[in-house]
């Protein structure tokens, strides 16, 4: 079963921590299958917005919708709205237009709380 849980350390991923040393708090969200790690997803929260780093979906485009809500929730749980993709790799950001967090050049995730819950409605439209 797939589980998505945030991990307290960062064992395994200092390359990333090295590459993100200005960054005051990194966290490391982990999709888990079985026990062992199939992707992840680096942010951080910065005032009233979350920086998302980088993430690893192994090319699951559903891996990485599920990854990227996760840290979407979390942040409107911190009553923050807008989310700051600043990612390695170019391609990593055609998932996420597919996907709709984001459009265009963008690279901003805004009104993320009106996003989410729109979804609510998804299964009501036909």
């Amino acid at each position: 079963m797939l589980e998505i849980q945030e991990r307290f350390d960062t064992e395994g991923y200092e390359e990333l921590v090295s590459a993100h040393k200005d960054v005051v708090k990194l966290h490391i969200t982990e999709a888990l299958d079985k026990g062992s790690a199939i992707g992840f997803i680096a942010y951080s929260y910065e005032g009233d917005r979350t920086v998302i780093y980088d993430y690893d979906d192994n090319g699951d485009l559903m891996l990485c919708d599920g990854l990227v809500r996760s840290v979407l929730f979390k942040s409107c749980l911190k009553a923050i709205d807008k989310a700051v993709f600043e990612l390695p790799d170019e391609h990593k950001y055609e998932p996420l237009r597919k996907l709709r967090f984001i459009s265009g050049e963008s690279r901003t995730a805004e009104n993320i709380d009106s996003f989410l819950n729109g979804c609510e409605n998804c299964k009501h439209n036909k």
